[in-house]
């Protein structure tokens, strides 16, 4: 027994969980394996670190705690005793909003953020500051550059790309339009809901800013105040995240459909192995690149070659435009370095467990940090800059070579685990596939299609892994259960990762896990495309950024249909939810009015009204509304219900 703080915990920080059952940790048999070699070596894990943990407190898992000035920090009591107000008199419900907005904004400022470093890029490569950097679609480019009013005609490509890369950095401060990034790329509308609600937002920075003043101690005490001001901030998010999908198909093109392999199995015994990690593709994208030309090195320090895996978002922007497979995400990240062959692991920011210094201590592998804002200690820091792209990577890839020769010889553990992955679904892609069906209305098809029923709706799944689900478990159960019912599923981020790992994303697997009228539309669109078969169940649409892409899909459906966002048989779901990020997709997913659910617990539930508001009364404002489950046999019949009922709004039964 605990008190609500969690006091009377005692378990051990050593390593080697005690805990042998390793299925109660994670679904994938890899894992499970490595888990298994951890615990004989006596190397401490995310699982042993949860387990030393808890219990958790239960103030914050209710966020009823405030230390957002120095007379507290306080807490309100959960069971409805006293203190029922903070210090300065804030309410249950205020501090739980509050807490709620402050994890938005910071969602926010790690999507944006993101996306200023790539508008970044972009302007030193039109300025010819950055030699390494090209504009790698030329369509996209003018595509962006006609949809924010830039003048394209008669106009060579830097001009173009200095004019975007300006106007995204125009975005984050408050000006005298508000963020194109939103008006341009949302129907009227949508817009006009914005506009009535106060919810367009005027800058990306500016909003962030305004989160932090309105929460901070004396200020907006009105809960469904912080709401709304905490969804204009999360459609800043949105923005961050379309302006980084843009301009990362801009540089590094715009991913079409690949084949490859994915799990640690994807690791070689006798290559030089390199996993870039985090989710910016800023340097991954050359580090791909520059491998190919240090092959010889490799060879030379006595290596098979240089094999570049991905690990988290950075793993997924290489997977779709390069191939390059995914080794593991989120929260088995470490998995990777306790096999003993990974010789270097390149990080850049987000998702990023400071704990992979201490394993990789461990079994030898090299942590390389690359950017100012994202070290970590005991780690080797390499200062890259875009200028200096290419000189950059051919550092980081000697010194993994570095770390083989001292590997060399060593025994290793890497499970032979792997499957078929089919991915690289961005609008561009789908599209073009749907085209094959009707060149002169690609969306015609989809439509008739959910007309028929034979696509029932569609559902996101996003976010990423949380240490309290057994790792995918929440994902694959959702995913099984939707497919079997018709629903077509997207995924993005870790969730895209965990079906992947699973065969959610090899077309063979279509035939055990779609529906009969899936099953149909999958085949028709992969033959007509001629793959031979059907397109795989799950459709990856790339990074967690690459949300935005699920959102142009949307908005396309919704234009082509002649109504809102909030009429489409479209929901989302999160269904392992562990980042502030992922609160931040998910508060704007409820702004364009998607039913929008989440598999852990968020930190509202000390907050009758705000729960209240949140998964009923926003409904009223947006459309959209959050179905807070954490069961996902429930969580999957909700998500039903939400489809039917769109469904029988638009005159559409199934």
């Amino acid at each position: 027994m605990s008190d609500l703080t969690g006091n009377t915990k005692t378990n051990s920080l050593k390593g080697g969980s005690t805990e042998t059952d390793h299925s109660k940790k994670s679904t994938d048999p890899a894992v499970q394996q490595m888990l298994e070699k951890a615990a004989r070596e006596g190397i401490q894990t995310v699982w042993d670190r949860y387990q030393a943990m808890r219990p958790l407190c239960r103030f914050g898992e209710t966020g009823l705690c405030c230390r957002h000035c120095l007379q507290g920090p306080c807490r309100i009591n959960p069971l409805g005793r006293e203190p029922r107000v903070g210090i300065c008199g804030a309410t249950a419900d205020v501090i739980v909003i509050r807490g709620l907005d402050r994890a938005i904004a910071a969602g926010a400022a790690g999507h944006s953020g993101h996306a200023k470093h790539l508008a970044h890029t972009l302007k030193k490569a039109a300025e010819g500051r950055a030699p390494d950097y090209l504009v790698k679609d030329k369509e996209k480019l003018h595509s962006v550059a006609r949809r924010l009013g830039i003048v394209t005609d008669g106009r060579p490509e830097n001009e173009i790309a200095l004019d975007v890369a300006r106007a995204a950095l125009a975005d984050f401060h408050e000006k005298d339009t508000p963020v194109t990034w939103v008006t341009s790329v949302l129907p009227p509308d949508r817009l006009e809901v914005f506009s009535r609600h106060g919810l367009v937002p005027a800058g990306i920075d500016h909003e962030i800013a305004e989160v932090m003043h309105r929460t901070s101690m004396g200020c907006d005490a009105d809960a469904s105040n912080l709401l709304l001001g905490g969804l204009r901030c999360a459609l800043g998010d949105l923005a961050g995240c379309y302006m980084a999908t843009d301009l990362s198909d801009i540089l590094f093109g715009t991913p079409s459909p690949v084949v490859t392999e994915c799990n640690l199995g994807v690791l070689k015994a006798g290559a030089v192995n390199v996993a870039v990690h985090g989710h910016n593709p800023v340097l991954s994208d050359i580090i791909v690149l520059v491998a190919k030309e240090m092959e010889a090195e490799a060879r030379a320090a006595g290596a098979q070659g240089i094999n570049v895996v991905g690990i988290c978002c950075t793993g997924n922007e290489v997977l779709m435009r390069h191939g390059i497979s995914p080794c593991t995400h989120s929260v088995s990240q470490e998995m990777a370095i306790i096999t003993g062959a990974l010789d270097a692991l390149v990080v850049d920011y987000q998702c990023i467990q400071p704990a992979v210094a201490t394993v990789a201590e461990c079994l030898g592998t090299t942590v390389i940090t690359t950017m100012d804002m994202a070290k970590i200690t005991g780690t080797t820091h390499v200062d890259f800059s875009e200028e200096t792209a290419v000189e950059n990577a051919r550092q980081i890839l000697r010194l993994a070579i570095e770390s083989f020769t001292r590997r060399r010889g060593k025994p290793v553990e890497i499970p032979a685990m792997k499957k078929k992955v089919f991915a690289g679904f961005s609008v561009e892609a789908i599209l073009s596939a749907l085209g094959r069906l009707d060149a002169g209305d690609p969306l015609k098809p989809l439509i008739d299609h959910l007309t028929a029923g034979n696509i029932r709706g569609v559902c996101l799944f996003a976010g990423c892994n949380n240490v309290k689900v057994p790792q995918d478990y929440n994902f694959i159960t959702t995913a099984r259960k939707l497919l079997e019912q018709d629903v077509l599923v997207l995924a993005s981020g870790c969730s895209a990762g965990a079906l992947m790992r699973h065969g959610f994303m090899d077309p063979a697997s279509v035939e055990e896990l779609c529906g009969g009228g899936l099953k149909a539309v999958l085949t028709a669109i992969g033959e007509a495309n001629g793959l031979g078969g059907p397109l795989p169940p799950v459709l990856h649409v790339g990074s967690c950024v690459d949300n935005s892409r699920a959102a142009a899909l949307a908005v396309a459906l919704a234009g082509r249909l002649g109504v809102d966002l909030d009429r489409l048989p479209v929901v989302a779901s999160a269904a392992e939810a562990m980042h502030e990020k992922a609160v931040s997709i998910g508060a704007w997913a409820v702004a364009l009015g998607l039913p929008t659910h989440v598999g852990v617990m968020l930190p509202v539930s000390g907050g009758p009204l705000v729960h209240r508001i949140l998964t009923e009364e926003v409904k009223g404002l947006t459309g959209g509304y959050f179905i807070l489950e954490p069961d996902p046999e429930s969580a999957t019949e909700k998500l039903l219900e939400a489809i039917n009922e769109r469904r029988a709004g638009l005159g559409l039964h199934y």
